[in-house]
């Protein structure tokens, strides 16, 4: 009974989330923002509301759509300007979790006393968030640490939220065009696998290591030592971050001390990491930034880290480095090559569009930073019917936040210049990479095993060849989509030839005398008309069922 009656309020709980989710896609049907999702049920007093109150009303959600709302501002292609600078200065500032919660889920994580573990813990949190809270500690040996706890209860609420969003980016896949292009459910599994990795804070703490190791060539750039043996899933210890805010850092200091250091090494760093070492940290805005007494960079929370492929991190550094060089059309080629060509896609129109974008850039360097004309590209995209990569978008976004951090820390910085000298050193050294003895030999490798088999297969094909013996198989015809098809069309056709049979046959019995009837009609000739509506009915329902629109065609780029 307790069993049902726990379903009975998940179900009533996730019927009032759908319904909360309906009144906040018609309040915003007119902003530009999920274009087409029809909606069965319309609330009478739906109004349209401003940015500002769309960025508010995603936080009064809850945490899922807090996250929503930071991976939104990185889709051009989906939020318009105004709505993407609201969505980007979302708070995640909520009221903390009580003191008792916290240390049963830090005890249970550890598995021992709060008290055994600490020599002391701060019940006052630093900072609290959707997600998580963070409170100062002291360990055995003195040492101050910054502790991370998951609130209790969020890993949960944030799987039923997925659940009912899925079911949106469902419908609106099949029942819009916008759906179909964008494929919300794909992007919102991506947005999934991505939350629930942020939950997992042994990620996070590897996450700290790794980037610790790659960014130990650049020494102004600090990053706080996960304290392991006070880790878990839900737990998080690390150095203590003594420091201010990038954006709150007082005159004076300037000075006495130049930030343009730290800001173009962040800057270099940053772009070291994405196209050295593959991984795009896209949420280094201004707090999670801090400038230390020692005036190094500490960078923190790396909960938030996506994997780029070397082909398709060779593909976006050559496109970034042709943007910033100014040649529009190898642009619009690597974006092509990156992105997926849909059915209506015109590359008459991108080439264009594309081509002015970057003569702007060209033009106005001063005032168009490589972050935006990144995100502009994605937008320029999509209209054109070309599905661009969400790691452009997040590449862009992330750029965009080092511009607001180098703004902030150093406004003379030129982060134009900065880039392109950083964009050059890396592709020097991918090209001495691929120069190097390893690399030469595994190519050594694959031109011996051509020029060994190379000849005797070329032989082997002319000898075919002579005597007429060429043959070509399509492997696979019989197991095919194709031929699934196929016989479902024969089937239906022999089934409608049965059914077109027995209705005539039906109707011929019917003038035939016989004393069996039933109803004033001849048995026989009845129930063959019963069995002909029946194989009729049975077509009509597996047609309107199971029949569905067939995929827009779609073309990726070289792999």
């Amino acid at each position: 009974m307790d069993t049902e009656r726990a379903a009975g309020r998940a179900g009533t709980g996730k019927m009032t989330r759908r319904a909360e989710i309906v009144r906040f896609l018609f309040r915003y049907r007119n902003a530009g923002i999920f274009h087409g999702v029809r909606l069965d049920s319309i609330p009478d007093d739906a109004s349209e509301g401003s940015p500002e109150e769309f960025a508010r009303e995603l936080e009064a959600m809850g945490p899922t759509f807090v996250k929503l709302g930071q991976m939104l501002s990185t889709r051009p292609d989906l939020v318009p300007p105004a709505y993407a600078v609201a969505l980007e200065r979302m708070q995640e500032s909520v009221a903390p979790v009580p003191f008792d919660a916290i240390r049963e889920r830090v005890e249970h994580e550890l598995s021992v006393r709060i008290g055994k573990a600490f020599a002391a813990f701060d019940e006052q949190p630093l900072g609290s968030a959707s997600l998580a809270q963070v409170h100062r500690a002291v360990l055995r040996d003195r040492k101050e640490v910054a502790v991370k706890v998951q609130r209790p209860g969020v890993a949960e609420q944030l799987i039923r939220d997925l659940d009912v969003l899925r079911e949106f980016a469902d419908a609106a896949d099949h029942m819009t065009e916008l759906g179909r292009h964008v494929r919300f459910a794909d992007w919102l599994g991506e947005f999934g696998r991505t939350l629930m990795a942020e939950l997992d804070y042994v990620a996070e703490a590897e996450n700290l290591d790794r980037f610790r190791e790659h960014l130990a060539p650049f020494p102004l750039l600090w990053l706080p030592r996960p304290i392991w043996d006070y880790c878990g899933r839900r737990v998080l210890t690390m150095d203590l971050v003594h420091g201010i805010r990038v954006d709150e850092v007082p005159g004076i200091r300037r000075v006495e001390e130049p930030m343009t250091p730290l800001a173009e090494e962040l800057l270099r760093g940053y772009l070291d990491q994405v196209f050295v070492h593959g991984e795009i940290h896209a949420d280094p805005h201004p707090g999670n930034l801090r400038v230390t007494p020692e005036g190094r960079l500490a960078i923190f929370d790396l909960g938030m880290v996506t994997n780029v492929s070397p082909k398709q991190r060779d593909r976006l550094l050559k496109l970034l480095f042709a943007a910033v060089d100014g040649r529009g059309e190898q642009v619009a080629e690597e974006g092509i090559d990156l992105g997926v060509r849909l059915a209506d896609y015109d590359e008459s129109r991108y080439m264009r569009e594309i081509s002015q974008l970057i003569a702007r850039y060209a033009a106005h360097r001063a005032s168009m930073s490589e972050g935006r004309v990144l995100l502009e590209l994605v937008r320029i995209a999509t209209r054109c019917g070309l599905r661009a990569p969400p790691e452009l978008s997040l590449l862009g976004k992330t750029l965009l936040n080092l511009d607001a951090v180098c703004d902030a820390l150093a406004p003379e910085l030129d982060t134009q210049r900065v880039i392109e000298d950083q964009l050059q050193h890396v592709m020097r050294a991918n090209l001495r990479r691929s120069l190097s003895l390893p690399a030469l030999a595994s190519e050594l490798l694959e031109v011996q095993g051509l020029l060994r088999d190379g000849p005797r297969k070329f032989s082997d094909i002319l000898s075919l060849l002579a005597e007429n013996r060429l043959q070509f198989r399509v492997v696979g015809l019989d197991e095919s989509r194709m031929m699934e098809n196929l016989q479902k069309i024969a089937n239906r056709i022999a089934i409608g030839v049965i059914t077109a049979a027995l209705i005539l046959a039906s109707a011929q019995l019917m003038r035939v005398p016989t004393p069996h009837t039933l109803w004033g009609y001849p048995i026989v000739a009845l129930v063959l008309f019963v069995l002909a509506a029946a194989l009729g009915c049975g077509i009509v329902l597996s047609a309107l069922l199971r029949d569905h629109r067939a995929r827009d065609r779609e073309e990726r780029g070289p792999r």
